[in-house]
């Protein structure tokens, strides 16, 4: 009789675990919507926005639809008229950085991560609104004068730093370059499994970014070598923030100069892209890291365009 029972048992474990198992690749199959908004930035967002669409779809996991906002100076009307649907997204993408959004826009936004919306700030997109205190908030730090919030780095132990306003550098960059990222939090989803160093491909490597910095995890960080203009600290590349229900995920790697979009088609900025999004629609990873992710000291490029 008890060998019966553990048989039923051991049936029922392993129909559950199979329910289980296959409710997990059935979240996995389906595909994210993600919004990406662009239409004014000091980088070619012409050339970025596609090629960043193409590689988020050539994954598999995620469906990509783009609104472009009204260009600088336009009439009101058009603002007027610019009213993005958030809540019919898993994550929105941010590819701006131009004029202020109206209002009511800024109020959506907000209303749309704080009540579990995720948010994926690329680049130069954290230098956008300053006046905007839940922006700030939400992306923790922004390219900002020294005045303005504190500054956050790690020393050479990878303790973090905090400088006061009107203390440090304000936002900046150094020379382009290829330069090593670091991981720091090997246990968050998006860096899971990444190498602890990797070679990024020529970028600008952002300095002295300035803000609240409420609940910020610091996931990478690069050294910012002063015989390249930079401050001579380890400055964040990647971080997350939760915003309400939230989840708000930045990388400032990333610059496009025209064509030029060598920094895209690193496939470590990709893979911290496609899992950043994955991690700010869903709060979980589980797109792989590629065979081809760069070595400590040996870039990897995405042989297309």
């Amino acid at each position: 009789m008890w060998y019966r029972l553990n048989q039923v048992l051991a049936l029922v474990v392993l129909f559950v675990a199979g329910i289980c198992n296959g409710n997990a690749e059935l979240r996995a199959a389906e595909k994210l919507d993600i919004l990406i908004v662009d239409g004014q930035n000091n980088h070619d967002w012409h050339v970025m926005t596609p090629y960043m669409s193409q590689v988020l779809e050539n994954t598999g996991r995620f469906t990509v639809d783009v609104v472009t906002t009204p260009p600088k100076n336009a009439p009101a009307a058009a603002w007027d008229a610019f009213r993005p649907e958030f809540s019919k997204y898993d994550a929105v993408l941010s590819n701006y950085n131009g004029q202020p959004w109206p209002q009511q826009v800024q109020k959506d936004l907000t209303a749309y991560v704080k009540g579990g919306g995720g948010l994926v700030i690329i680049h130069a997109a954290n230098n956008a609104f300053p006046k905007w205190p839940q922006w700030n908030e939400m992306i923790g730090l922004g390219w900002r004068g020294n005045d303005f919030g504190e500054r956050v780095a790690l020393d050479d132990k990878g303790k973090v730093q905090r400088a006061a306003a009107g203390k440090g550098p304000g936002a900046g960059h150094g020379r382009q370059h290829e330069y090593a990222i670091v991981t720091r939090d090997p246990d968050h989803p998006v860096t899971r499994g990444m190498p602890r160093e990797w070679m990024h491909t020529k970028d600008e490597l952002y300095h002295g970014q300035r803000g609240p910095a409420l609940n910020m995890q610091i996931l990478a960080t690069a050294f910012s070598d002063k015989a390249t203009g930079g401050t001579g600290t380890h400055e964040p590349m990647v971080w997350v923030i939760p915003y309400g229900k939230g989840r708000v995920f930045t990388t400032v790697l990333g610059h496009v100069g025209g064509e030029d979009i060598t920094s895209l088609r690193c496939i470590g900025f990709q893979t911290v892209m496609n899992r950043g999004c994955e991690w700010a629609a869903t709060g979980e990873v589980t797109l792989p890291i590629p065979k081809n992710f760069p070595k400590p000291d040996v870039v990897s490029v995405d042989p297309g365009k």
